[in-house]
């Protein structure tokens, strides 16, 4: 592309596109030498010019190469275009409070301005409100817009690196001014590794993710990714970092997602899985062009293993399982590897009909029993199974391995590029060896780094073991890994793809804590979620409030202080209310304490039973009383009937160590705790939750309903959800 000049005038520089070009890692030479009567523009070696800031902004986006930077459709782009036009008004000071309203609405339930990403749009309105400088300040301070304060913190937070020079060379504190060139570093895309690197004498590179990986020989328009689960379970974080970096992938290149089912046991496999991985592919927002089976090309697969056999590169083998894996560890020929294609053929036949003598064989992979990585020594392309096939019955008796199917529908499906998990790394040998024998095409193999999880399963083996010893409910269980599981703990989708994106395309390994997920939430959902009281029922203490109304009254109050979205709630105020054991134990005589949402209180006596528990208080209102001076801000609930019972559910990991090694049985480091159950009242207005609807319990923590209000027998069951900071009982 070359250097490209940015002429403008010094005393108004175009903040957005000197942003946007760092962000890009597009070199342009800062040039404030225009008259003020004279649109910013782009000088290009050749001569040429392109003049005005939204020209050039879109221009930036038409050339960036992050995906979908400029919206992944025509219509994304017409989003964007609208977003330019807009931003000109924060540049009108008696529209300014207006702009930021307007926007702060608009992302209530958003966390992006157009699509499910960063674009054009948000580094634009991003700037904007920068460069206004103080008057930004003094807005975001005041936390009056919560949703705005925390699209621009998350971005300012995520590209510090890039916006701090841009921010402290062009913005002061009132706002845009004159540039103090030569102040601002070079930042550009290192295109081998992704990174941010900073163009100083020792090049170093800023650890920070930018998603600026290569697919190996990719083409535009002619890349062709699949994501290929097995239907033997759900879908589970891990799978989840599979299938978001292949429509990464497929997305950057213009390409074609396939959702393929490995539907090749059906010992393990089920209609069951099927659904609800769709399902969970939906939830991630993956978008495919077709959904295809394994089994669609049994008949294909089966006369590739019958050519193969003809041509002498692959036999049939009847050694017991046991020493045929104790034969490929020590590099010892079968027996059956010197038998003639007649007899290869014959036992085929067998195989076929399922017959007891063909149920006595495998297909084996002719290769190399002496090749020191052990995946080429003649692996299993062919197996019987006599358990119908949850999707076409018990037309087959003989199921391929995954090893032999994979590579050939890669290779006929149109597969460019096979993402992998390094896990994978020595078997990657054998795919391209059946694809050399099969005489396809080859497929260019990518691998990335396997997501693991600390305290975590992800053997869809082991996580079965757990749901067939109803030691969980199900695979939706809160405690599993599952797409559907941790989304019903209440964790929103857009925290999980921002946190597996993070981690990018890297191929180094790597152990994850909960917690950066957990965080990563907490900030989506705390500035949106309404806030609930409740008191714990064991020991609750009744807080008399002697000149406390004869008569209860209501007030409706927001529920959420800072967020008008989250609606209101009715507030009763009695003469009796309740608060928790714990809190009336921390209260001294003649101390004045918060309630909140209604003032300060005085407490006058406190009742003890004969062991010294705690068992009433009496007190007086002191509603002129500063807020600011007390030590202790209660919850409380008024003493009424229509208090609702709740179940409060608190989880652990199911298993107690960090990470399990090779030769580790998850049974022996099992957790006998793992969820933990506080019954508790809750406000009246809790009537009303809905299930997954999420909320903050105040002083308590963020929880969501599971199960919402049937009648008051039936308490409503909420579900502790983490928020990055607390403790389990293995740390």
């Amino acid at each position: 592309m070359g250097e490209i000049r940015l002429l403008f005038h010094a005393a108004n520089p175009p903040l957005p596109v000197l942003v946007t070009a760092k962000i890009l890692g597009i070199p342009i030479a800062p040039d404030p030498s225009l008259p003020s009567d004279h649109a910013p523009c782009f000088l290009f070696a050749s001569g040429l010019k392109l003049h005005g800031t939204n020209v050039l902004l879109s221009y930036l986006g038409r050339v960036a190469k992050i995906p979908n930077f400029y919206g992944q459709n025509a219509f994304e782009s017409g989003q964007i275009d609208e977003w330019l036009e807009y931003s000109k008004v924060f540049a009108i000071g008696s529209e300014f409070e207006n702009a930021c309203k307007y926007v702060d609405e608009y992302l209530s339930l958003r966390t992006f301005l157009v699509g499910h990403g960063l674009s054009l749009a948000d580094f634009v309105i991003w700037s904007h409100l920068a460069g206004t400088g103080q008057r930004w300040e003094s807005l975001r301070k005041s936390r009056k817009y919560q949703n705005l304060v925390r699209w621009f913190n998350s971005i300012a937070e995520e590209y510090d690196h890039v916006l701090r020079d841009v921010m402290a060379a062009y913005v002061g504190k009132r706002g845009l001014g004159k540039p103090t060139i030569g102040k601002v570093k070079d930042l550009n895309v290192q295109q081998s590794t992704g990174k941010v690197v900073e163009n100083n004498d020792k090049g170093k590179a800023v650890n920070r993710p930018t998603f600026e990986v290569d697919l190996p020989g990719a083409k535009v328009g002619e890349v062709c990714l699949r994501f290929a689960p097995e239907p033997s379970g759900y879908l589970h974080i891990g799978h989840s970092k599979a299938a978001l970096l292949n429509q990464y992938f497929a997305q950057r290149y213009n390409g074609r997602l396939i959702i393929r089912f490995d539907d090749t046991n059906p010992s393990k496999e089920s209609n069951e899985f099927v659904e609800n991985l769709l399902k969970d592919i939906e939830t991630l927002g993956i978008k495919y062009d077709a959904v295809t089976y394994t089994s669609d090309y049994f008949p294909q697969l089966m006369e590739m293993a019958e050519s193969l056999i003809l041509k002498g590169k692959a036999y049939v083998d009847d050694t017991p399982r046991e020493q045929m894996q104790k034969e490929r560890m020590d590099g010892t020929e079968s027996k059956c590897r010197s038998n003639c294609v007649e007899k290869n053929i014959e036992l085929w036949r067998e195989m076929i009909a399922g017959s007891e003598r063909g149920l006595q064989c495998c297909v084996r992979g002719k290769l190399d029993m002496q090749d020191p990585n052990k995946s080429l020594r003649d692996p299993v392309y062919y197996r019987c199974n006599p358990i119908p096939h949850h999707r076409i019955g018990s037309k087959y008796k003989v199921y391929p391995t995954y090893d032999f199917a994979c590579p050939f529908v890669d290779a006929i499906e149109g597969i460019t590029h096979a993402l992998r998990s390094s896990e994978y790394h020595d078997r990657n040998a054998q795919y391209y060896r059946i694809l050399e024998d099969m005489g396809l095409r080859k497929v260019q193999i990518y691998e990335f780094s396997r997501l693991n999880m600390v305290y975590t399963l992800l053997s869809k083996r082991k996580l079965l073991w757990f749901v067939q010893n109803g030691k969980v409910e199900g695979w939706d269980d809160p405690r599993f890994p599952t797409v559907q599981g941790i989304a019903r703990r209440g964790l929103k989708i857009e925290a999980l793809i921002q946190f597996i994106l993070e981690q990018g395309a890297s191929k180094n390994l790597n152990l994850m804590e909960w917690d950066k997920l957990w965080t990563i939430n907490k900030k989506i959902i705390d500035p949106v979620c309404p806030r609930h009281t409740a008191v714990l029922e064991e020991k609750r203490v009744l807080l008399t409030l002697l000149d406390g109304p004869e008569k209860l009254f209501v007030q409706i109050i927001p529920r959420h202080k800072k967020f008008e979205g989250a609606g209101t709630k009715a507030t009763t105020f009695t003469k009796r209310i309740w608060l928790d054991n714990a809190d009336a134990s921390s209260i001294s005589v003649d101390e004045e304490v918060t309630l909140m949402d209604w003032g300060n209180a005085i407490i006058k006596e406190i009742g003890k039973d004969n062991d010294g528990n705690i068992t009433h208080l009496t007190g007086v209102l002191h509603l002129d009383g500063s807020v600011k001076t007390t030590k202790l801000k209660l919850t409380w609930l008024p003493e009424i009937d229509e208090l609702v019972n709740l179940s409060l559910l608190e989880f652990d990991y199911l298993i107690t160590k960090k990470k399990l090694e090779e030769d580790d049985d998850f049974l022996d480091v099992l957790n006998p705790c793992t969820k933990i159950e506080t019954l508790a009242l809750g406000d009246s207005n809790m009537r009303n939750l809905k299930r997954g609807e999420i909320l903050q319990l105040e002083r308590k923590g963020y929880f969501v309903c599971d199960v919402p209000y049937v009648r008051p027998s039936k308490p409503i069951v909420l579900l502790a959800i983490p928020d990055g900071r607390q403790q389990t009982t293995q740390r």
